[in-house]
């Protein structure tokens, strides 16, 4: 039997690969001469000095607002417009095409036409991340909508219960675990634009900050950087586990019953 907990032993699991990856790319790059691949060491000691100083506020905190305006513009209208959509075939029928279009657009094309339109401040950032961030969100609450149970739906409507509360007492709760995942899916899609949009025409921000440092052969700081990045993805991701957990507590507690069964 084991000495650990149920907890404990969960957070040891999720901790034994990433330990045992840095701790070999600490050893294997222990006393690198290689310009372009600096020893962890040396990269740990410049990510202190760089990140934790005043002066990274000036590219963080513009990053994350970027990214969270982006991606919440992109949660709202995907939900809005994915409900309707989901309800009704003739709407799908309809908007499909364009949709599809749209779709298969890569976001990062769209930075010079937004930037003709929008200007290179924060609302082309924004604009790009919630372009790249609907589609996830749209499609799984398409997708979750028309998924729903369909002897509940008839019943709802049988009852003559108002718009406002089957939306959301019966259509959200319902499409709500596929609406989480689009979500979930969405996050590293609009970090990786968040990015790509401050790499175009930007003067601040994490993207921008290591096209100059790749510029100036700055390399532990660019190396830095790129730890960061992994870093803000691994504490949303923790972030996003967390209110999905609370948020969807009653479905996830109906799987575990359902499988204990």
């Amino acid at each position: 039997m084991s000495a650990l907990g149920p907890l404990p032993r969960r957070i040891a699991v999720a901790l034994a690969l990433p330990v045992t990856l840095i701790a070999a790319w600490w050893i294997t790059s222990a006393g690198s001469e290689n310009f372009y691949f600096p020893p962890l060491q040396t990269i740990v000691q410049t990510f202190g000095k760089l990140w934790f100083s005043p002066h990274a506020l000036s590219d963080v905190v513009p990053s994350l607002w970027r990214f969270s305006v982006g991606y919440l513009a992109a949660a709202f209208l995907g939900i809005a417009i994915g409900i309707p959509v989901g309800a009704s075939r003739n709407l799908r029928n309809v908007l499909e095409p364009v949709l599809e279009f749209f779709r298969a657009i890569p976001p990062p094309v769209l930075v010079p036409v937004l930037i003709l339109f929008a200007g290179i401040g924060n609302e082309m950032k924004a604009l790009v991340i919630m372009f790249g961030c609907i589609w996830p969100v749209l499609l799984n609450t398409v997708a979750g909508v028309r998924a729903l149970d369909e002897v509940l739906a008839e019943t709802v409507r049988s009852y003559r219960i108002g718009r406002f509360a089957r939306l959301w007492h019966f259509t959200l709760p319902g499409a709500s675990p596929l609406i989480f995942t689009g979500l979930r899916q969405a996050l590293p899609i609009g970090i990786i634009l968040m990015v790509v949009s401050e790499m175009f025409a930007a003067s601040d921000g994490i993207g921008f900050a290591l096209v100059q440092y790749q510029r100036t052969f700055a390399l532990p700081e660019m190396w830095s950087g790129i730890i960061l990045l992994g870093i803000i993805g691994i504490v949303l991701s923790l972030i996003f586990r967390a209110i999905e957990t609370r948020l969807l507590g009653w479905y996830h507690g109906l799987r575990q019953s359902q499988r204990a069964g």
